[in-house]
Parts: structure tokens; C-alpha cells; sequence
């Protein structure tokens, strides 16, 4: 609590001075508001991201401690294996992965609901709006036999043009509905379509048909067009998993930034055990500098961590890898690092 207490506030400080200028061009925007719908969420968000950190940190601080007083040294003397010293620590890692999880699954998306509605609203709102407005050259595959096309799509006015949906038996084409103009109604979850021509593919003719408007219903809404990283950050796990199957089986290509965002939730907590051992090793023995020493070896190691993390979460979005090993990487390496640590200290 103590090392979050330094970090958060420098979090935040940095913060504001990169966005006060955002806050200030809106004069109906309000203390409180900024406060309560941003900060708040904030402060949740960076909480659970330092958490594995500042346990790090604060480990460091506390066996430097004990080293400091000799106090190791009567553990050690009153024949204490290095593997019991060792297990306070890992009760403590626990409770903190525990928590970790159940922040990151649940608590922690649905803060970010809120935290990135207000940042599209008055941070990034040039940008961002534009940027999940139009959706150009879609294609997605409803079911196993059913694909749409979509030229252009405004998720704002849910209205889009140049509309196309194929069915297909095996590879075989059996009808083709195209549509000038799509609309979609969300009271009722009717699509109207107008200037349509259908054409209905039989064994030994075919049949066109065609009209000025009609509604019908597709087993998809605007909010499926859209696949940007953002979303999945504001989805808990159990939506996240749900959405990613889904698109799945429509067929969408690259779904890696999703897989990334949900595998990203249990690794981080669980590099609390790596980091508490190698924290332990480092710090353990009594070193000629005492607390200053171990306390910057740990944050050179906290931020080789969080350097490695962030090149694995970029290499695990692009199309064609596997984001699960790209994401458990940083704590894969630094698991070998801690076993190798944890053996030389038991020596």
C-alpha cells in the first residue's frame, strides 16, 4: 500500500499535466465530473496495472530491511531453509495475485466503460469518433453458410451503402441479396434495405427479384462492425471470451488484439510469484550500499519487466502469432531468472 501510495500519485500527477488543456477547452466541464469519471477509474486501472510492481518494490524494501538488522542472519542460523523464509512471501503473493485477478477480469473493464466514455468525449474526441464512425470494405460470415459485404457504414446514423449478402450451400452460391442503402433500427432490430435486387439460384434457372424497400433481419448490429483493440478493454473476461468466439465463426481475420487483452489479465497478476522471488534473492544477503543498492538493481529489473511486456503485447496483436506464448514471454524469461536466483540462494 505504501509503494502504490508513491506511485499512484506520480501516475496522476503526469496525468493532468498532459491533459489540463483538455479539461480547460470544455467550460461545461466540471471538477467533480473530471474527479468521479475519470480519475476514479483511473486511479482503479493503474492500481491493479503497479500492483505486481509495487509488491515488487515493496519487497525489495522490507527483506533489505531484515538483511540490514542481521536479522537473516539468525534465521539462517537457527537452521530456517531459504524454501520456509520464503514462505510469508508467497502468502502475501497470493493474496495479491487473488485480488489482481478478480480486478482484472471483472472490476477493472467495467471501470474502463466509464473512464474511456469520458476520454472520447472530451480527450479524444477529434479522433476517436471519427475513428469508430465510418467502417469501410466490411465482410463478415454470420453463420456457416451465410457472408455480408458492406461497402461503407456510419455507426453514428447506423445507416450504410453498397450492401451485399451471399448464402451458400457447400461452395456452391444459392442466392445473392444487394442493396443500395442499409439502415438499422435499434428499437426494434430491423434492418430497412432499399433498391434491392435478390437473385435465388436453383438447379436449372434462376430467379430475380427486386423492390424500392423492405426489413428484414440479419443476425448482426452495428457494434459488430466495429473490432478495434479499445473495445476489449471495456469488456469483462467472461464477454471478452464470448465475443471472441463469436467472431470466430464469422470469420474475422485478426482477433490477436483481443487474444492479447484476455490473456494479459492472469499473466500480469501471475508474475507477482516471479517477481516476489527474484525481489527475495536479490535482497536477501547484506550488501555494501544496504537498501539503495537493491532498491535500484529492482527498479532497473520492475522496468526491463514492463519494457518487455509492452514489445510482447505489440508482437502478440500482429495477424499470424501465437499471442498467448508472446504474452506469457516476459514471464517466462523472467521465470527461468527467478528459478536460477531461488537455486543460488538456497546455496
Amino acid at each position: 500500500m505504501f509503494t502504490l501510495l508513491i506511485l499512484i500519485p506520480i501516475a496522476v500527477a503526469i496525468d493532468v499535466s498532459e491533459k489540463i488543456d483538455n479539461f480547460l477547452e470544455h467550460a461545461d466541464l466540471g471538477f467533480y465530473q473530471v474527479v468521479n469519471e475519470y480519475y476514479v477509474n483511473f486511479i482503479i486501472y493503474y492500481t491493479n496495472t503497479f500492483m505486481p510492481l509495487a509488491l515488487f518494490i515493496a519487497v525489495i524494501l522490507f527483506t533489505s530491511k531484515l538483511s540490514n538488522n542481521t536479522e537473516i542472519i539468525a534465521i539462517t542460523n537457527a537452521k530456517i531453509s531459504f524454501t520456509r523464509f520464503m514462505y510469508p512471501y508467497f502468502i502475501g503473493a497470493t493474496l495479491v495475485t487473488v485480488l489482481s485477478l478478480l480486478m482484472n477480469h471483472f472490476v477493472v473493464p467495467n471501470s474502463s466503460i466509464t473512464r474511456k466514455k469520458f476520454e472520447k468525449e472530451y480527450i479524444n474526441s477529434r479522433v476517436q469518433k471519427n475513428d469508430l464512425k465510418y467502417i469501410s470494405d466490411f465482410s463478415l460470415q454470420l453463420t456457416d453458410s451465410t457472408y455480408i459485404f458492406i461497402k461503407n457504414f456510419n455507426t453514428e446514423t447506423n445507416a450504410g451503402y453498397d450492401f451485399t449478402s451471399e448464402v451458400y450451400d457447400g461452395l456452391k452460391l444459392k442466392s445473392k441479396l444487394v442493396a443500395d442503402n442499409i439502415r438499422f433500427n435499434p428499437e426494434d432490430s430491423v434492418f430497412s434495405i432499399q433498391n434491392w435486387r435478390k437473385r435465388q439460384i436453383y438447379k436449372d434457372r434462376d430467379s430475380i427479384f427486386s423492390g424500392h424497400k423492405i426489413d428484414t433481419v440479419f443476425n448482426f448490429t452495428p457494434k459488430d462492425l466495429i473490432y478495434k483493440s479499445a473495445l476489449s478493454q471495456e469488456m469483462p473476461s467472461d464477454e471478452l471470451i464470448k465475443f471472441i468466439r463469436i467472431s470466430k465463426k464469422r470469420g474475422v481475420k485478426n482477433l490477436n488484439a483481443y487474444l492479447v487483452e484476455f490473456h494479459k489479465r492472469t499473466s500480469l497478476p501471475i508474475s507477482s510469484y516471479i517477481l516476489t522471488i527474484i525481489a527475495v534473492a536479490l535482497s536477501f544477503r547484506k550488501k555494501r550500499g544496504g537498501t539503495g543498492i537493491n532498491l535500484a538493481i529492482g527498479v532497473a529489473i520492475m522496468f526491463m519487466y514492463v519494457f518487455l511486456m509492452k514489445i510482447a503485447e505489440v508482437l502478440g496483436a500482429v495477424a499470424g502469432v501465437d499471442s498467448l506464448l508472446y504474452v506469457w514471454m516476459p514471464n517466462l524469461l523472467f521465470g527461468l531468472i527467478a528459478i536460477y536466483l531461488y537455486y543460488n540462494a538456497r546455496k
